[in-house]
């Protein structure tokens, strides 16, 4: 496939170009300033009141200072500062970079040294972690507080008041589609999170093809997030893509446990619903889903971890509706491969999205065979120009257009996708690697089990052998007998050598801020991190 056949799914975007007039004034030009674009509890507000707030926030980062691509770190619980914030970087052209407000003083360091922004935008709330990171930061980056106390810093609403939104300092900046618009952090499952950099187009690149062509998202939708803000699976799906066809979303600050999903899904219908395999679960299983009203979901999206056929054929069963699951990642911004609504293969991840073109190669680069596993090599037009600060490992994942990932996948004969898990996931027992996750998901189809991960663990003879952190459902108690069923259960259904060694009953699954399981607390546990 030829270049100009591949990208033909978008076309050329224009010179100037700037993410915050694509997403968020062009509603306003196409006649919805009147309409609801943000939802948070019982307030509300409009496309028109968005964007003036964005020019208040752009003319405030202008005056502390901010320069085209310099960085805003985005330190905020979701709300509606949360898209001020975001679209008034952009529009006085400057790089977001949005982290988790719930981590701790030395992970704040290390952001604030990475990042050097020049303007950090958080909450009260965040103070007693961020507050003392920001006084001792070399750069001394300009802080704005959302919240009752600013702890010294420049309180946001004082400074939001004082700008004027039709004044040069809240003017779109002329950015290009090729002018860096924001870094995307990787998980950081070795070492600290790196930065992927990401242009404008990039963005509106995966718009274009993923949003529109597979999830199809409408202007009538009401969208709602599991994963938050931070995390850039949501600023596409909660964000950007409801915002490009003038959706509304709804957003809360609190914690995603089932019974804060389940009074959001009551309190204001949402039609779309972004999730991860865990949050699903978790609904599943909560006392108040056999009530619950479900009936105005249309769409339901998952990623960022396997989605077992065992929980979308539940789901699906509940709710009339299917989980388009997918994978995308930092280095792409979004998902490139995707179930199509009406045409979901359970425990795939579906087929190359319009506007991509992904290969498995092994470790040489060679494309290997359909039905083997390797590692994943995609390209299209929203590809990261690099990992800021790391040369070695910018080389080994970006080749041109090219990006490879570290996980394995299969491609069968009919183009559907499978994920087999990281690299250093798989295990290797009697002398052939096997994936945890299919151990996962045949366990996870007993009725005792309510999540699982299974991980490697060295016997008394030095070999490798599976093991596995079971939470059991309610009802049912780890114990002796229920170990020897699940052993028994593994045999019927996977090859002998496949079946875990040992059981490790659970409360719950350590989860990182991405709601995925935490394999590296649990191999650190075994001696393995």
């Amino acid at each position: 496939m030829g270049r100009e056949d591949l990208y033909r799914a978008v076309a050329p975007f224009p010179t100037p170009f700037n993410l915050c007039d694509y997403f968020l004034d062009r509603n306003l030009r196409e006649g919805r300033g009147a309409k609801v674009a943000l939802l948070v509890g019982d307030e509300r507000r409009t496309y028109a009141q968005v964007s003036e707030r964005a020019r208040r926030v752009a003319a405030v980062l202008r005056r502390h200072g901010l320069r085209p691509e310099d960085r805003v770190l985005i330190v905020l619980p979701d709300g509606f500062e949360f898209a001020e914030a975001w679209f008034g970087t952009l529009r006085a052209g400057g790089v977001f970079a949005m982290v988790n407000p719930l981590m701790k003083r030395e992970q704040f360091e290390y952001y604030l040294e990475y990042t050097k922004a020049r303007v950090v935008i958080t909450h009260s709330e965040v103070l007693p972690e961020i507050g003392d990171a920001l006084r001792a930061a070399r750069l001394r980056p300009a802080a704005l507080v959302v919240g009752p106390d600013a702890g010294g810093f420049l309180p946001y609403e004082q400074a939001l008041a004082a700008e004027d939104p039709t004044g040069s300092l809240a003017a779109l900046e002329p950015t290009g589609p090729d002018d860096l618009a924001g870094w995307l952090f990787t998980s950081g499952s070795t070492g600290h999170p790196k930065a992927c950099v990401h242009v404008h187009s990039d963005f509106a690149y995966s718009t274009e093809t993923y949003a529109l062509q597979v999830a199809g998202y409408r202007e009538s939708d009401i969208c709602l997030s599991v994963p938050k803000l931070f995390f850039g699976y949501a600023t596409g799906t909660n964000l950007m893509f409801p915002f490009r066809v003038g959706a509304t979303v709804v957003l809360f600050p609190g914690r995603a446990t089932a019974d804060e999903l389940l009074d959001q899904l009551e309190k204001h219908r949402p039609t779309f619903l972004t999730g991860v395999p865990t949050m699903f679960n978790n609904l599943l299983r909560s006392e108040r889903i056999a009530k619950a009203d479900l009936s105005s979901l249309r769409v339901s999206l998952s990623a960022g971890e396997a989605l077992p056929p065992q929980l979308y054929n539940e789901w699906k069963a509940r709710t009339g509706v299917e989980i388009l699951d997918g994978i995308g990642s930092a280095e792409m911004f979004h998902i490139y491969i995707s179930n199509y609504p009406g045409d979901v293969r359970p425990a795939s991840l579906g087929r190359i999205v319009p506007g991509y073109e992904a290969q498995i190669v092994d470790a040489e680069g060679r494309v290997v065979a359909d039905g083997e596993p390797g590692r994943l090599r995609v390209r299209g037009g929203s590809t990261a120009l690099c990992y800021w600060g790391d040369k070695k490992k910018s080389r080994d994942t970006f080749q041109g257009e090219w990006c490879t990932s570290a996980d394995i996948f299969r491609r069968e004969k009919d183009g559907y996708y499978f994920y087999e898990g990281r690299d250093d996931d798989l295990l290797k027992v009697s002398g052939i690697f096997v994936s945890p996750l299919e151990i996962e998901n045949v366990l996870l189809a007993h009725p005792a089990v309510a999540e699982v991960c299974v991980l490697g663990r060295e016997d008394d003879e030095g070999l490798v052998k599976p093991i596995a952190f079971v939470v059991p459902r309610a009802g049912h108690t780890g114990s002796d007998a229920l170990a020897a069923g699940l052993k028994a259960h593994c045999k019927e259904h996977l090859a002998p050598y496949k079946y875990p060694r040992w059981f490790v009953w659970r409360d719950a699954l350590p989860k990182n801020d991405r709601g995925k399981v935490a394999r590296k607390e649990l191999k650190a546990e075994l001696g393995n991190g």
